[in-house]
């Protein structure tokens, strides 16, 4: 369990944990009508009607998929840097300027006009948004032990799960009220200004009181695993093109599904229920982090990188209302490798150079696997681009069972 100063701290970040997600959903939350605006040149006047061709429809999902990978690329490449610096500025500074940054560029997007422009704040949002989890993580795993790492990371999951889920429910609340997607990114603007500001006037004083505790500090001496931190990177990386692939088009996949005579799209419920299935990732998240033991991450991680695979493959063939329990269970098991596999970070690295480590693994698993979206863009059938997450996640796994070998003779 954690002491008081230590959860009081891991809360504080974690609220720091739902925002950057609800700004990296952002984009996908909307990312159908921001689309037809850019792309209206392009439109038949079937539009008007509640129709639009196929040929359009085809345009805004590849020029969606694109904005996505703008988004991703400095998100996950930037954690490298971010890595660095926050090693030599500290995270307390880092994590103001990902806040405000962030409020900054929601603040360009919802008034550009041109798509040069929203290409470019894009990809300013994905840049500041990427000093928070080598920020944040390496944090909150030097304020804690080998043994209720984990369950902290749960608890940091679970934040970031709310902000996955709620940036979808706040993008329909917003639409259904008559607002359009630029006054949702304004909407965004106003709680990065203010715990960014919150962040800076703490000048770093609850944090030093935690992290120079030596209760807290302690960890049992270990080995340090370069070769395990690089296959770990490998396995990040393919989750990654799992993890921006579903989030980006989680939306578009349930529009098309039919309730009750009713289109989705139509009724503008597609959000809701994207956000609702988002939230189960919470319930994985807290079961991870309480089930997680030291000793066998690496076999708790092969199990649920494998079960996602079945998931991946229902939801190819899911058709109707199928389409929200298939969802929902790849929801659930995806989200709890998050608390195993920050824990195997923080086990095969150095201390000195946990913010680094953590920007590395970022820049493998967000930033090369920010390339799913382009990609995905590209793909306008269900059941192949669903088969091929799948493969993908059967290489992952493989991947996993030589970190299960090596621990294992390790151990021995």
């Amino acid at each position: 369990m954690l002491n008081p100063a230590t959860l009081r701290l891991v809360l504080f970040i974690s609220c720091a944990h739902a925002l950057v997600h609800i700004y990296e959903l952002s984009l996908p939350s909307v990312e159908q009508e921001l689309t037809a605006e850019f792309t209206a040149s392009k439109v038949s006047d079937n539009r008007q009607e509640g129709t639009v061709n196929s040929s359009n429809q085809n345009d805004q999902k590849k020029m969606s998929g694109l904005l996505g990978s703008c988004w991703r690329l400095p998100w996950g490449f930037g954690a490298l840097v971010a890595g660095w610096l926050v090693d030599r500025f500290g995270s307390h500074r880092m994590l103001a300027i990902y806040l405000v940054g962030c409020s900054v560029t929601c603040a360009m997007v919802a008034t550009v006009q041109t798509v040069p422009l929203l290409f470019v704040s894009m990809f300013s949002m994905g840049a500041f948004a990427s000093i928070y989890h080598p920020a944040g993580l390496a944090l909150i795993s030097h304020s804690t032990t080998s043994e209720n790492r984990s369950y902290a990371l749960g608890i940091h999951g679970i934040f970031g799960s709310v902000g996955i889920g709620g940036a979808p429910l706040l993008a329909g609340a917003v639409l259904s009220w008559g607002m359009a997607w630029r006054e949702y990114y304004v909407i965004l603007a106003v709680p990065g200004l203010l715990f960014g500001i919150l962040f800076a006037a703490k000048r770093g004083r609850d944090y030093e009181k935690v992290v120079e505790n030596p209760s807290a500090n302690f960890e049992e001496a270990r080995q340090v695993d370069w070769a395990c931190y690089f296959v770990l990177t490998f396995v990040a990386m393919l989750c990654g093109i799992l993890y921006s692939a579903f989030l980006h088009f989680l939306p578009r996949y349930l529009t098309n599904m039919e309730w009750t005579g009713t289109s989705l799209f139509e009724a503008g419920r597609f959000k809701f229920f994207a956000g609702a299935i988002l939230l189960v990732g919470c319930f994985g998240q807290y079961l991870s982090g309480s089930i997680a033991r030291a000793r066998i991450l690496e076999k708790q991680l092969a199990c649920i990188v494998l079960l996602q695979v079945p998931c991946l493959l229902g939801m190819g063939l899911a058709t109707g209302p199928w389409r929200l329990l298939a969802a929902s269970c790849f929801a659930f098991i995806h989200f709890m490798n998050q608390p195993i596999y920050n824990s195997l970070v923080a086990k095969y690295t150095p201390r000195r150079r946990r913010s680094l480590s953590y920007g590395f693994s970022f820049a493998a698993g967000l930033g090369v696997g920010g390339l799913g979206t382009a990609v995905a863009g590209t793909v306008q059938s269900d059941l192949l681009f669903y088969a091929g997450l799948a493969c993908i996640c059967l290489l992952a796994a493989g991947l996993c069972g030589i970190l299960v070998r090596w621990s294992g003779v390790k151990q021995e």
